[in-house]
């Protein structure tokens, strides 16, 4: 039998997966269960508003919802559920309508009372981090904490390595006080 699905990753259209894989890959590396759905906000809104409503029965906890341009998946979801939702406005690929910046703010401009996390553009590997972060109290057995401090602690190890490189480029190098 396998696990139950904790996080739900939703995008407008498989277009968006280029970028929201990312989630996905970063979520199992955390070893945390998801699932990825294709469901627009604007052409199957009943499909979405569905998942919505029967994501927390089914034991999801997370949602992450990447769209682009109008960008309204995460706040429609949002308006049908109180589980987190987090929003990764989408660039569209090539450069979209304004790079991201629509979609930024479609999804940061959220109404009171109806919260969306957002990320940056393209921003779903920070978009999963966040919702490991959401799990980690919930799930003590999955040691989510201990795997953050590890996870943070290989990329300041990745910056001293990177650093010690440059510094063995002689005086072109940072030699600072």
């Amino acid at each position: 039998m396998s696990e139950r699905v904790l996080v739900g990753i939703l995008m407008g259209s498989d277009s968006d997966l280029r970028v929201m894989a990312e989630a996905a890959a970063t979520l199992d590396e955390f070893g945390v269960p998801h699932e990825t759905v294709i469901a627009s906000a604007h052409r199957v809104p009943e499909r979405v508003r569905h998942y919505a409503i029967d994501a927390p029965r089914r034991g999801i906890e997370v949602l992450i919802a990447g769209a682009g341009q109008a960008a309204h998946l995460a706040g429609v979801l949002a308006a049908h559920v109180t589980l987190p939702v987090i929003g990764v406005p989408l660039s569209g690929g090539r450069g979209g309508v304004m790079g991201g910046i629509d979609a930024l703010l479609a999804t940061v401009q959220m109404p009171p009372g109806i919260p969306v996390a957002t990320v940056a553009v393209d921003g779903a590997r920070n978009a999963a981090l966040l919702a490991v972060s959401i799990l980690a109290a919930a799930h003590p057995e999955r040691e989510l904490y201990a795997k953050l401090a590890r996870y943070r602690e290989q990329m300041g190890q990745a910056v001293d390595e990177k650093n010690a490189r440059l510094q063995q480029l002689g005086p072109r190098g940072y030699q600072g006080s």
